[in-house]
């Protein structure tokens, strides 16, 4: 069962979209809010934690742009999906560096909303094909990368699991692909994480592209 929370202030949308999400049988609302400010109270007060996170931009009291950092802060495990009406390459790349899994906008097909769910939950983010060309546009322009620290220089194995984690491979496919542990990924995933100084999965996604490390044919 995958739990999620939903903040968006247009109530009309807001209740529609639960609607909607409820017709899948692996899916659980646990949390609706209509600002940041309340969406937090809610998370802190909630037994149940959720694992995806819907977010809309614009909000009043707290906006998502504004809630984005500090939920990455006090809850790092949540996964956040932003589903916004600015579908612009500046939002899209600012808040996937903010530790943003996922970018659709507000007239999404439902049910790519719940496959971008599910991909999320199970590999940590999901590009669709307008996200990642705007990401390549970005990567075009000038830019400052972030150098492995000097003794720090991603190994072999490191790479070809970079390489797999960029391709939107779950953890038990690059296990099966490497013929390692799927307990062998998550720790080259967290040393890739630690090493590329990267928020989460699609930090890293961001980093490699960013230093030409992978060459990326997305699996839409």
């Amino acid at each position: 069962m995958i739990k999620i929370a939903i903040a968006d202030d247009e109530m009309l949308f807001r209740k529609g979209l639960i609607l909607i999400l409820e017709e899948n049988p692996d899916f659980k609302i646990i949390i609706e809010a209509g600002n940041g400010a309340e969406l937090m109270e809610r998370i802190r007060l909630s037994e149940e934690k959720p694992d995806i996170l819907l977010l809309d931009l614009q909000m009043p009291v707290r906006s998502g742009i504004q809630t984005a950092p500090d939920l990455q802060k006090e809850f790092p495990e949540i996964r956040i999906i932003i589903i916004s009406s600015h579908y612009h390459r500046s939002y899209i790349i600012h808040l996937i560096e903010l530790g943003a899994s996922a970018y659709l906008p507000k007239n999404a097909d439902p049910n790519l909303v719940a496959t971008s769910i599910r991909e999320v939950h199970q590999k940590g983010f999901y590009y669709t094909g307008e996200v990642l060309s705007l990401i390549r546009e970005h990567l075009q322009t000038p830019i400052k990368t972030k150098p492995i620290i000097p003794g720090q220089e991603l190994s072999s194995r490191e790479m070809e699991v970079l390489q797999l984690i960029c391709e939107q491979c779950t953890t038990t496919e690059i296990a099966e692909k490497l013929f390692i542990s799927p307990r062998t990924v998550d720790g080259h995933r967290n040393r890739l994480l630690e090493k590329t100084d990267s928020r989460n999965t699609a930090g890293l996604v961001i980093y490699a592209l960013q230093n030409d490390l992978v060459s990326l044919n997305p699996r839409i």
